[in-house]
């Protein structure tokens, strides 16, 4: 069953976000080679509790940690470790903060120091397509409209689409319905209305889209074992245009300063 928020859940939802994203912004500040996953993660979960959040992914289903740390071939579900980065790796940090009795979700995958042309570039398409993705995301529209702006984006550029692993609902729970794929057909799917909660958060190949589960039971990669993107926003389904809850702002000025 789909949940429709209210204004009140979505300024609560917002108001999660806001303590999501610059905890995305903390953590960009150290993003360097030489930092361990573990750094990370110990971080972002000191900020978020400090702001009166939990994180969300904290024991969720048994997962032990605050954030997802994917490296390279690692597509999502990575687990922070004392893996220390290197210069041209890219790091993808998702997190979740629950505040006020609701969730917010948001990912962004990073250039350790000078990557590969063909790497940034990948980075980019896959940002590039959460955003046209968004653009479809209006009252009126199906889910498919949305689905297949990222699918498009990112096969037009060479690139493949993860099908196995779908954004989501959220609000209440961490994930709720709809699933929100990453692929579709135009005119397909439910269609959307006004206070539909979503996080949209394409997973983008460099290789082959096809994905293996390694033995620790979280740890999703490709099975080519090259380079996979993933970005995602918590947003708003709204009559005329998406309202994005959470942002990249704090991010990408840390990233400036570096």
């Amino acid at each position: 069953m789909i949940l429709y928020k209210t204004e009140e859940d979505i300024e609560l939802i917002r108001q999660s976000a806001l303590i999501l994203s610059k905890a995305h912004g903390e953590i960009a500040r150290l993003i360097k080679p030489g930092i361990t996953t573990l750094q990370l993660d110990k971080v972002a979960e000191e900020f978020i509790r400090d702001n009166g959040g939990k994180p969300s992914f904290k024991n969720y289903n048994g997962f032990p940690y605050s954030l997802c740390i994917s490296v390279n071939s690692v597509v999502v579900h990575g687990m922070p470790s004392n893996y220390a980065l290197n210069e041209g790796d890219i790091i993808s940090v998702d997190c979740g903060v629950y505040k006020n009795g609701f969730h917010s979700d948001c990912a962004y995958t990073h250039a350790v120091g000078e990557v590969s042309p063909e790497v940034q570039k990948l980075l980019t398409v896959t940002k590039e397509s959460l955003y046209l993705a968004l653009e479809k995301a209006v009252a009126g529209n199906r889910l498919g409209d949305v689905s297949f702006a990222v699918q498009e984006y990112a096969e037009k550029n060479n690139f493949t689409v993860v099908r196995e692993l779908v954004g989501h609902g959220i609000g209440r729970n961490l994930h709720e319905a709809p699933e929100v794929p990453n692929y579709g057909r135009r005119g397909q799917g439910i269609k959307l209305q006004n206070g539909l909660v979503i996080a949209v958060e394409p997973m983008v190949n460099l290789g082959s889209r096809h994905i293996v589960q390694e033995d620790d039971g979280w740890t999703i990669r490709t099975k080519d074992n090259k380079p996979s993107a993933h970005f995602e926003h918590t947003i708003v389904v709204r009559k005329d245009k998406a309202e994005i809850l959470t942002t990249f702002d704090y991010i990408e000025e840390a990233i400036k300063r570096s």
